[in-house]
């Protein structure tokens, strides 16, 4: 089987490491690819925002299976393309139709299906620039801290927890009156703040079936104990400690199985990765959002941990065959810490040679933002790498990471230092 993925961050190189190992991958592309898919499958330069040129590519590559990596291009209907092109109905694409984006590509309609589903989350209401003083008053009748969500996709940054009214309210109004995220945040989704523990658990579907793959918890802040600016994700674990049987079970019967119910319900197709970020209130989960694809940094601590055949199992999603599928997942602990450009998620500088890959021993190194040659890259992005390491308990995998950590150099390198230092106690009672 021919095989082309969509993206160029880590994600793109975990699932591209695992794919490239399937006995049934003959020849695996990456659009565009990174430094680190150059070492598993070829990189080829193609935008993703460029329907025709990809469908060019697919037909000319005899491409049997497109997977499908960032938001951006299942937002824009990339799945729908496929589906109407005669020339591309034997081509299986991993991936929802743009209907099905919906539940990432509008926060406001993700939060309207959960409600029609019964489908636990927080108290919202959401607001455009013509009932930003309602949004005003909504903010006053909450208690701090405050959540706004920028509507549309806005990089992983479009959402922001203010401590006071009055900074609520200022933000409420730069989203909505100052175009802080550009058209994202044309409507904006103001909630109330859920207390508890946030999780990322993942399935992969068909749209009738499912299969859960391993649950991961991730660290957005830029600083150590959750300080700082969100960034698109400084490291993450998995499994999570306090997601045992008992709290997935929940996690299935009140959130999984309506989600792919209401999804038929309403007639929508879905097949591909859905992205439960969750919120652990005192044992219950809640809906934080959904995504339409797998998160990064969690692909590179999940993927490691998965035993099944990656290949087999997108087959099965994208021929309506997940019923007959299971995943074996690995009972080992995971540890993936990302290295980033000093400055991010500001301002930063690339171009800088890194060193120390080849010193590295234990640890599974994905490359996100590196470009050039596999072996000597340089920087090219704020998120430059994520060092992924696997053991029977939490704490060496921390180890066994962090040291990779410290060997691998580039100028300006920071990464945060506690990953997982919060789950350690858990793990422990």
């Amino acid at each position: 089987m021919q095989i082309l993925i969509l993206g160029s961050g880590g994600r793109e190189h975990a699932l591209a490491w695992k794919i490239a190992q399937s006995p049934h991958c003959s020849r695996l592309f990456i659009a565009p690819g990174n430094a680190g898919t150059s070492l598993v499958g070829e990189n080829v330069e193609l935008s993703l925002s460029d329907f025709e040129a990809l469908e060019q590519f697919v037909l000319k590559h005899r491409i049997d299976m497109v997977v499908v990596g960032p938001e951006d291009p299942l937002v824009h209907g990339i799945g729908d393309y496929f589906a109407e092109r005669p020339a591309l109905k034997e081509v299986m694409l991993v991936g929802p139709r743009k209907a099905g984006a919906m539940l990432e590509g509008s926060k406001a309609f993700a939060k309207e299906f959960m409600q029609r589903y019964e489908i636990p989350t927080a108290a919202y209401r959401s607001f455009t620039r013509e009932t930003v003083e309602e949004g005003k008053a909504f903010l006053s009748s909450l208690t701090a801290p405050y959540v706004l969500k920028a509507d549309g996709l806005a990089a992983g940054k479009g959402v922001i927890i203010s401590l006071s009214l009055e900074e609520a309210t200022q933000t409420l109004e730069d989203m909505l009156l100052q175009d802080m995220f550009g058209q994202a945040s044309d409507t904006v989704v103001v909630e109330e703040f859920l207390h508890g523990i946030e999780l990322s658990v993942f399935a992969i579907t068909d749209g009738k079936s499912y299969c859960m793959l391993p649950s991961a918890k991730d660290y957005k802040r830029v600083g150590e104990k959750d300080t700082g600016p969100n960034t698109g994700g400084m490291g993450a674990v998995s499994p999570v400690p306090f997601a045992g049987k008992k709290f997935m079970d929940k996690v299935e019967k009140r959130i999984v199985k309506p989600t792919i119910e209401g999804l038929q319900t309403e007639g929508i197709p879905y097949c591909g990765f859905l992205f439960f970020g969750l919120m652990n209130v005192k044992g219950d989960p809640y809906v934080i959002e959904y995504n339409v694809r797998l998160g990064d940094p969690e692909t590179e601590a999940i993927i490691p941990r998965i035993q099944s055949d990656l290949v087999s199992l997108l087959e099965a999603a994208a021929k309506g065959a997940l019923h007959n599928q299971t995943v074996d997942v690995s009972s080992e602990f995971a540890t993936t810490v990302v290295l980033v450009s000093g400055g991010y998620p500001g301002e930063y500088e690339k171009g800088f040679m890194i060193t120390g890959l080849d010193k590295t021993q234990g640890s599974h190194l994905f490359f996100a933002g590196l470009k050039g040659d596999g072996l000597q890259p340089l920087t090219s992005g704020g998120r430059v790498l994520a060092i992924t390491s696997l053991a029977p308990t939490l704490e060496e995998a921390q180890r066994k990471t962090y040291h990779n950590a410290s060997v691998v150099d580039f100028r300006g390198k920071y990464y945060r230092r506690d990953i997982g230092k919060d789950l350690q106690k858990l793990h422990e009672s």
